[in-house]
This record gives C-alpha cells, structure tokens and sequence, in this order.
C-alpha cells in the first residue's frame, strides 16, 4: 500500500479547489495544463471553470489566443457551513 494512492475514494480537495489553485498560480494557464497538473481530462476542467465562473468565484478574458483568468478573491466560500472565509484566505493556504 503506497502513501500517494490513497485506497478510499474520497480526498481532501475537490476539483474544483484544484483547478482554482492552478488558475491562482498561474492566471494565463492553458486548460491542458491544469488537466494534466490535477489529474482531470479536459473536458472536466472546462466544466468546473464554468461552474466557477457562473458562481462568480473567477472570470476570464481572451488576450489572443488565449484566456487569461482572475480569481474573484473577495468571494466567500459557497458552503454555509464554510461561511466567513474567502477565496484569498482559502488560496493564502492552498498556495504557501
């Protein structure tokens, strides 16, 4: 039993979480990167960045040919039982 393949089916962050960090690291980031960075396909990283866009957690521009992303870091997290935090002080920790 490897300590990096966790057995059960659940983890710490969704992919949603994972796909914000890539974005806040790198705001020009290709979907192909953020894919293969949090282990996604890319169709899936297109869904969960229009989930975060139509929630309001992030937006996009399109600087040529490709999209260049902000994070919304003043937005609260979207679960009651998270209510308080921010982006920003969530991606402070996610990002150290």
């Amino acid at each position: 039993m490897s300590d990096q393949h966790p057995v059960s089916g659940w983890t710490f962050l969704t992919n949603h979480a994972r796909v914000l960090v890539q974005i806040a690291r790198d705001p020009g980031i290709r979907v192909r990167d953020i894919a293969t960075r949090c282990l996604l396909t890319e169709r899936a990283v297109q869904r969960i960045i229009v989930d975060l866009e139509e929630a309001g957690y992030l937006k996009h521009e399109r600087r040529g040919r490709a999209n260049h992303y902000e994070v919304i870091a003043g937005k609260q997290l979207r679960h009651p039982a998270d209510a308080g935090p921010t982006i920003a002080e969530l991606l402070a920790v996610l990002l150290r």
